[in-house]
């Protein structure tokens, strides 16, 4: 969701060093950045992180953008030294340098974070982008990506396009509340009973939950996210949480069907227009609305390899 902030840094021609987690990396891989900062959870070694970026860039003044509204951030860029754009929220307004203001009507993360790239920019006078961010996400993959994807198809006998992807795992729990929909099993055999081949590719940390809360899918082995965001614009289909498989979807132009329960779609689902959002804060979608949204959206796609029965998890 920050790809429009990162596409407005750019447009800028300075050199673009991005501060993120270890698996942006591979995420990023297509992008001429300067250089990549691994953050990790604890802002003293993310500070001592930072300090080393400095040093590589000695004569340049760094500029810090933290679209994240923790302390923990702030804290780590304020005491490497880097002045700081951020929003005002949790405490942090004396640790940034341009304290932004949140806009007082809830945004979508995509619309907030550009908006506080654009303040930031036009505090330092460097070129700003539009008020609002385009309609679709443009993510640029590496070559890497698509051949590795390709790899992961070919291995299993799967054609672009002739295929459903999943997503039917998420770690951990939104307010106390678990973030996945509960009928992937019954949905994925509803599908292959219509001709359709139904595919998952979970992080390597998940593939048994994955397996054992979808026998009959077929299991695709852990890809990098940069090959699995591939994944999801091959596939004829995406079914998925209001998760991060939903924003890669969408970063990837990928058409998709998010399922929401737990969260709010008008704050977190996909930035697409090729996405359909099914269900509500508090209430999901029934099976059988999933699946006939599912058929239709299906209708007129070539049906799997595979025409009849389940598929096997391996």
């Amino acid at each position: 969701m920050s790809l429009p902030s990162l596409d407005a840094l750019r447009a800028t021609d300075l050199p673009l060093v991005v501060c993120a987690r270890a698996w942006a990396r591979d995420f990023l891989a297509a992008y001429p950045l300067a250089g990549f900062v691994v953050m990790e959870a604890s802002w003293r070694q993310n500070r001592k992180a930072l300090l080393r970026s400095r040093a590589e860039f000695r004569g340049h003044r760094p500029l810090g953008l933290l679209l994240p509204d923790s302390l923990s951030s702030a804290l780590s860029f304020r005491f490497a030294g880097i002045p700081s754009a951020g929003y005002r929220d949790d405490g942090r307004s004396l640790l940034l340098r341009w304290p932004i203001r949140k806009p007082a009507q809830a945004l979508h993360a995509v619309q907030a974070w550009h908006h506080l790239t654009r303040q930031a920019l036009m505090r330092w006078q460097l070129q700003a982008p539009p008020v609002e961010p385009a309609a679709e996400l443009h993510w640029m993959a590496a070559e890497s990506h698509g051949a590795s994807a390709m790899q992961a198809l070919a291995r299993t006998g799967l054609a672009t396009g002739r295929f459903v992807l999943i997503a039917p795992t998420a770690t951990g729990l939104h307010k106390g509340q678990v973030k996945v929909w509960p009928h992937f099993d019954a949905l994925t055999r509803a599908l292959q009973a219509r001709g359709h081949t139904v595919v998952m590719a979970p992080p390597a940390g998940e593939q048994a939950a994955a397996r054992h809360a979808v026998p009959t899918a077929t299991l695709l082995p852990a890809l990098g996210l940069g090959a699995f965001t591939v994944l999801t614009r091959l596939a004829a289909l995406v079914i998925c949480n209001d998760s991060g498989v939903s924003h890669l979807a969408a970063a990837a132009g990928a058409q998709q069907i998010t399922l929401f329960g737990v969260t709010q779609p008008a704050r977190t689902g996909p930035w697409s227009n090729k996405a359909q959002r099914l269900g509500q804060w508090r209430a999901w979608p029934t099976l059988d609305e999933v699946l006939s949204n599912a058929c239709e959206r299906l209708a007129g796609t070539p049906s799997s390899l595979h025409p009849t029965g389940p598929q096997p998890a391996g």
